[in-house]
């Protein structure tokens, strides 16, 4: 686990981030050399719910930054800015009108009149050397001044990611090969807790994202689960059994699981942290078992207390919490963030094998409605009370 890498993005001083978004700028122009050179010069992708055109993708990246920065003039204030602050004029004109995505509808994105690919990466050097001249204005130890950087550097980090799905989704070739899926090797032994009290939330200096804050104590019940992740050896037995429908990216062949990676099929490794499973195939297997997804309360108190026992960081994992507010909850000026998606969604806890090791902290809080499986979500379980 790379907590120093994520202590770095949320805490680190102006150097440390300056060297961060010039490495996440890397990362987004890697990913989209690799599906231009797959996807052709027009780099179309089919309209689904869970893509985005990747020309839009990588011009809402640089709006983001210059909206935030270099278009805000209370960037210095942090997550005390006005979100609705008269903004400086876009690089761009029409900037706003192709890549707010708070404004701009999902379906439309593939019928934009976008910049093409040359003028696109051309923005995004500009947008970046803006931002990295007015770090250099910041003093170390400004958590308010350092805000909306590393609010920049997180958001470009998760449509990293977020591509890496889709390059998966379309079955194009692997982009990234940095951060692999590693075993999980060992039985599913469990650690036990008895019922205490847990600090649920961020506490302390640094960057959090809104939904993170308001920390707050929860009584926690005794409870066991799982040390590590649900793996393939555990859960096709459950599709072997005839109560779950064989996976996506998965087929037999005789008594062998294929696993369809890099346009070809492949033998799975069953240690693997069995992946691409939606929230509702988590909780079929649960009930299978004889066993329940946990809290996140759970999840966060194994995390921090067993750092060493409790691997994590495969996939990201499916739990039993509704994504909802914590009290005393106060949404930051990117009101987009969080508190529209408090709608009873799952949350998802830890991070997987694709996420950018900066993003990995034990006390962030992923949410995807349940019956997503292009995202690399997997599961560990807890005992039933009593069991």
């Amino acid at each position: 686990m790379t907590e120093t890498a994520a202590t770095l993005a949320r805490q680190g001083n102006p150097q440390d981030l300056a060297h961060a978004l010039h490495s996440a700028r890397s990362d987004t122009l890697s990913l989209f050399a690799a599906l231009q050179s797959t996807l052709g010069h027009t780099l179309q992708v089919p309209q689904q719910a869970t893509l985005n055109p990747p020309l839009w993708e990588l011009g809402h990246i640089g709006w983001f930054q210059e909206y935030w920065l270099a278009r805000n003039p209370q960037w210095r204030l942090g997550d005390r800015a006005d979100p609705d602050v008269a903004r400086g004029v876009p690089l761009r004109d029409d900037a706003d009108r192709l890549y707010n995505s708070s404004q701009v509808p999902h379906d439309s994105r593939w019928q934009l009149p976008l910049p093409d690919a040359d003028a696109t990466r051309s923005d995004l050097a500009r947008h970046l050397e803006s931002s990295l001249q007015r770090l250099q204005t910041v003093d170390a130890g400004d958590d308010e001044a350092m805000y909306f950087f590393r609010l920049a550097l997180l958001h470009e980090d998760m449509h990293h990611e977020a591509g890496l799905y889709m390059a998966r989704a379309l079955d194009l070739d692997d982009a990234d090969l940095r951060w692999q899926q590693q075993p999980e090797p060992g039985a599913r032994d469990e650690l036990e807790f008895d019922s205490a009290s847990h600090c649920l939330g961020h506490t302390g200096p640094g960057f959090a994202f809104d939904n993170e804050c308001a920390a707050h104590e929860v009584a926690v019940p005794a409870f066991r689960i799982d040390r590590r992740v649900v793996t393939w050896r555990d859960y096709l037995p459950f599709v072997e059994s005839g109560t779950s429908s064989v996976p996506r990216y998965l087929r037999r062949d005789g008594s062998t699981w294929l696993q369809r990676r890099h346009r070809r099929w492949q033998p799975l490794d069953l240690d693997h942290a069995a992946c691409h499973l939606s929230g509702f195939e988590a909780r079929a297997w649960c009930d299978w078992a004889g066993r329940r997804l946990p809290t996140e309360a759970e999840w966060e108190r194994a995390a921090e207390s067993e750092p060493q026992r409790f691997a994590w960081g495969q996939v990201w994992e499916w739990t039993a919490s509704p994504f909802a507010p914590y009290p005393g909850f106060r949404p930051h000026p990117y009101r987009d963030y969080s508190a529209p998606w408090f709608d009873g969604r799952p949350v998802l806890r830890g991070a997987s094998h694709l996420t950018q090791p900066r993003m990995r902290h034990l006390r962030y809080r992923n949410y995807f409605t349940p019956d997503r499986s292009d995202v690399v979500a997997g599961f560990r379980s807890c005992a039933l009370q009593g069991g």
